[in-house]
């Protein structure tokens, strides 16, 4: 999902220090809004903008991350492969642990770090997941020779009749004549 290019900025803009969170203590938090041209988030995956409000609240388990992001990436449409640009909202809630349990899937360490990346990550591959799509009504790749059905009529496939339906096919031909 996205075209790695120059133009973006690495993934250190996803990392908040929250280190005066966890040293005011549970009960604590501070909103922010979140505001960034492209950025790229993992090797597989670079977002076009990150924007939208945050809200880090400090609690006896750790750090929980609330927030309603709009997100704008490349990616390619699950039917014919074209490229696709799309507008997302990603809407979160999650719980980075402090101090660091083992089988946290997102955890703070002893530096007071918090890495956005990850969870974008997974919130925008869980989002367009069978779901990005260049237009409604996208008709795909032909199964036989891959021709895009939506920018051409392949041969193949007004030809090709599953063994099973040969009998029907005939029926239905010789109701036509």
């Amino acid at each position: 999902m996205g075209q790695p290019t120059s133009n973006y900025f690495s993934n250190r803009v996803l990392k908040i220090n929250v280190g005066f969170l966890l040293a005011a203590g549970p009960g604590h938090s501070h909103d922010t809004t979140f505001d960034a041209p492209a950025v790229r988030v993992a090797d597989d995956l670079t977002l076009d903008y990150i924007r939208g409000p945050l809200r880090l609240s400090r609690n006896k388990e750790g750090v929980l991350v609330q927030g309603e992001l709009q997100v704008g990436f490349s990616g390619e449409c699950y039917r014919c492969l074209d490229t696709v640009t799309a507008n997302l909202t990603i809407e979160f809630e999650e719980l980075f642990a402090y101090p660091s349990p083992a089988a946290a899937e997102f955890s703070l360490h002893d530096d007071g770090v918090l890495d956005l990346g990850p969870l974008l990550r997974a919130e925008v591959f869980i989002a367009t997941a069978n779901n990005l799509l260049c237009r409604p009504d996208c008709r795909g790749l032909c199964p036989d020779c891959g021709a895009n059905l939506n920018t051409t009529q392949c041969a193949c496939a007004a030809e090709a009749v599953d063994p099973r339906m040969a009998k029907l096919k005939e029926l239905l031909e010789s109701h036509k004549r």
